[in-house]
């Protein structure tokens, strides 16, 4: 019985993180913050859902799952980490940042994002 209502609470609360992740990524403004609620948010959700599944006992061998959540944790901020700074280095459009970049001169970074410099080599449609 504790088993079964633990399982439902990390799934709800799992489905809660991946629903807010969603929503993060199509509400938020530039590129940084919504890679920031996919894989954060995201990987929590993620996480919770198969724990609850663990620990529902929907499984024959759990090793698996477990095996999803430790790669899960430990990949993500190194994903995450590349993919910023991918996205910094393409000229991305960022903000919060009007005042200081703490990576200029550290970066280099475009001029304008991929979209502008691409957009006068395409013919009109």
């Amino acid at each position: 019985m504790i088993r079964m209502v633990s399982a439902s609470i990390m799934l709800i609360i799992g489905v809660a993180f991946i629903t807010i992740a969603a929503i993060g990524v199509a509400r938020l403004p530039d590129v940084l913050q919504r890679m920031h609620a996919a894989t954060k948010a995201g990987g929590i959700g993620v996480c919770l859902v198969v724990g609850g599944t663990l620990v529902a006992g929907g499984t024959s061998t759990p090793w698996p799952g477990v095996l999803t959540i430790m790669l899960m944790l430990l990949t993500l901020s190194a994903a995450s980490q590349l993919l910023a700074r991918a996205a910094y280095v393409s000229g991305a459009e960022v903000q919060g940042i009007e005042r200081r970049d703490a990576l200029a001169g550290v970066l280099a970074r475009q001029d304008a994002p991929l979209e502008e410099r691409t957009s006068s080599r395409r013919p009109d449609r």
